[in-house]
Parts: C-alpha cells; sequence; structure tokens
C-alpha cells in the first residue's frame, strides 16, 4: 500500500464514479497506470463495490433507530436461525453480532413510527429466540461516512 494507492482510495471512497483520467491527475499518475492500480485494488478484494448514496427522505424513510437484541439461549443454532429470520427483514440495513449486554445492534430504517412498530410487534416481537429488545431512535447524525 503506496502512497498512489491510498490517495486512490481516498479519492474513490469520497467520489466513486470520478473519471480515471480526473483521478489520475489529481494523484499524479498517468491513466493507463492508475486505471491499473484500481483495477488492481478491486481484484484483490481491497475495493469491495461501489455504491449509490440514496436520499432516504425523498424515497419516504422517515424513521431511523439502533435496535439492541438479546437472544434467550446464546447458542449457535439460536444465533443462526436468529441471524436467518433477520436477513428477510427488508427494514433491517445492518445487523452486527456484538460484546456486550446484548448479542446484536440491528439498524432499522421505516417510514415512521407506526411502520416500526408494525416491525417490532411482528418481526422481533414473533421470534422465539428473541429476549429482550431496546430501541434508540435517530435523531440526528453530525458524522456518517455512509453518505
Amino acid at each position: 500500500m503506496d502512497k498512489f494507492n491510498k490517495q486512490i482510495l481516498c479519492e474513490l471512497k469520497s467520489n466513486a464514479r470520478i473519471p480515471n483520467t480526473e483521478l489520475a491527475n489529481k494523484i499524479g499518475l498517468s491513466p493507463s497506470a492508475c486505471l491499473r492500480r484500481v483495477q488492481d485494488l478491486e481484484s484483490s478484494g481491497l475495493i469491495k463495490g461501489y455504491r449509490a448514496v440514496l436520499d432516504r427522505e425523498k424515497l419516504g424513510i422517515g424513521f431511523l433507530a439502533y435496535v439492541m437484541v438479546g437472544l434467550n439461549e446464546h447458542t449457535k443454532k439460536s444465533q443462526e436461525k436468529f441471524e436467518s429470520a433477520i436477513a428477510e427483514a427488508s427494514e433491517v440495513k445492518e445487523c452486527h453480532n456484538v460484546t456486550g449486554p446484548f448479542e446484536y445492534i440491528l439498524r432499522v430504517e421505516a417510514t415512521d413510527l407506526k411502520h416500526y412498530k408494525t416491525f417490532h410487534t411482528d418481526v422481533l416481537g414473533t421470534l422465539p429466540q428473541v429476549a429482550t429488545i431496546t430501541t434508540h431512535v435517530l435523531m440526528e447524525s453530525c458524522k456518517d461516512e455512509r453518505e
């Protein structure tokens, strides 16, 4: 990982749609050398992909929450069943298995509080593995590097 690759990653992180010629000019390489480096970073798996950042408000997503979930059994089978069920829930955008007083942190997006309540009751509330649910409603984000 030399300075050019670090600069490439920094530029692509802020604007993945930057044209190769512009990227090459910014970091001081020829377009062919820059393209070769980007392709190497992609093929090595360091760059896993590119994505569009969507405007949640324009999509009607007005409710975001981080939900802490505790399981009633601390077994691999229980975790697998929970993870399988959560993979099907469209409201769950992230699911992380963590250490501490609960097993999972979920990032949940819903249109509004009513929609979240339905998810809370009809999805999380019906999973037999779930023992506790603690919801932290997102009021504002002062930093979010996904955007």
